[in-house]
């Protein structure tokens, strides 16, 4: 089987931290030899994509850029040594673009940790673009009767609101609370949490977002710009604060409060990252309670595949809306004024 590939392609590229976003004719990469070229026909937008814009963080990207790392799409070629993927075959490209494999962190299967990882809109051009190449190691691989649009989401927010909640390590029937529920990852966290037996309490706010997350199989809801008292609330509704809590939220109070009202023995996952922010907590506290602070960045090989289980399951989709990729910077634009509920979903024919 063969599949035309055009010699150029419409890209969204910017120059430089902040600069304008261009959506223009660029040439259609090829394939290394281990990468699988993979015409990308939607692409979810993720707040890393607005952080890797705006330049937020000491990992530099490269530059110019072409962002995005959540693409569903077709295996349009290959390079000579990939024996795992077909031209036809439907692929998934994650954050995790490729790892070396071979350090202490990818024989253990932390490979998003490995020191020569590379990321897709990061330091790999990503997926806002019409075609996009990915190592086969790690791209995902997409059953033929998947929704495309509504799987895009999945291979960054679902695997890491999945990750996150592992990382948590919580029992059925244990509280959770998901700061940031009514985002990308958030609600994604929330039904993982739902799936998995536990019960969740959602944190953020509004009416649209609180209607979202109860609809979505949250026990509670609390509202933060409502509340007087969060942490007080929280711990009211969860009789003593929750087991465990995944911060989702790019809010540096949000995460500095989850410290203060999550249960003694709970677990307190930072995801979200703020950017030059800091997390702050009393030793005393934190001692007495015996809790713990853990990172949890993106997933690997195996929890993409249990992930997107449960969405092929049925049991969790992500809410999006589809635009086309010329809206990138419109949507981005929402993002940071916090008026997204959902996921955006780029539809790069447009």
């Amino acid at each position: 089987m063969s599949l035309t590939v055009p010699k150029t392609q419409y890209a969204c590229v910017f120059d430089k931290p902040f600069g304008p976003i261009v959506y223009k004719k660029t040439a259609v990469p090829t394939p290394k030899p281990t990468e699988i070229l993979v015409h990308v026909l939607y692409s979810g937008v993720c707040h890393t994509d607005l952080h890797a814009w705006r330049g937020d963080w000491e990992l530099k990207t490269k530059l110019p850029l072409v962002g995005g790392h959540e693409g569903a799409g077709v295996v349009v070629a290959k390079g000579s040594q990939v024996t795992s993927f077909e031209i036809g075959d439907y692929a998934g490209i994650k954050w995790l673009n490729g790892s070396c494999m071979s350090c202490e962190y990818c024989m253990q299967g932390a490979e998003p940790t490995c020191p020569d990882g590379d990321y897709s809109g990061y330091t790999h051009d990503g997926t806002f673009q019409e075609y996009a190449t990915a190592d086969a190691v790690q791209a995902a691989h997409l059953p033929k009767d998947v929704k495309l649009d509504a799987v895009a989401p999945i291979l960054c927010a679902g695997v890491t609101s999945y990750k996150a909640l592992k990382t948590a390590d919580l029992r059925a029937g244990q509280w959770v609370a998901v700061s940031g529920a009514g985002g990308g990852l958030g609600s994604l966290a929330v039904q993982y949490g739902v799936a998995m037996g536990l019960r969740v309490l959602a944190i953020d706010g509004g009416d649209d977002k609180a209607a979202l997350c109860k609809s979505l199989g949250a026990e509670a809801f609390v509202d933060f710009t409502k509340t007087k008292d969060l942490v007080k609330e929280v711990q009211r509704i969860t009789n003593g604060g929750p087991h465990g809590v995944i911060n989702v939220s790019v809010s540096e109070k949000a995460i500095n409060q989850s410290t203060l009202y999550v249960r003694p023995l709970g677990k307190v996952v930072l995801v979200g990252m703020p950017a030059d922010s800091k997390l702050t907590c009393d030793v005393l506290t934190q001692v007495f309670k015996c809790s713990q602070i853990r990172g949890s960045c993106v997933g690997n090989r195996e929890d993409t595949a249990e992930a997107l289980d449960f969405f092929y399951r049925g049991l969790v989709h992500s809410p999006f809306e589809v635009v086309g990729l010329s809206k990138l910077p419109e949507v981005f634009k929402l993002m940071a004024e916090n008026k997204i509920v959902g996921r955006y979903v780029l539809d790069t024919s447009k």
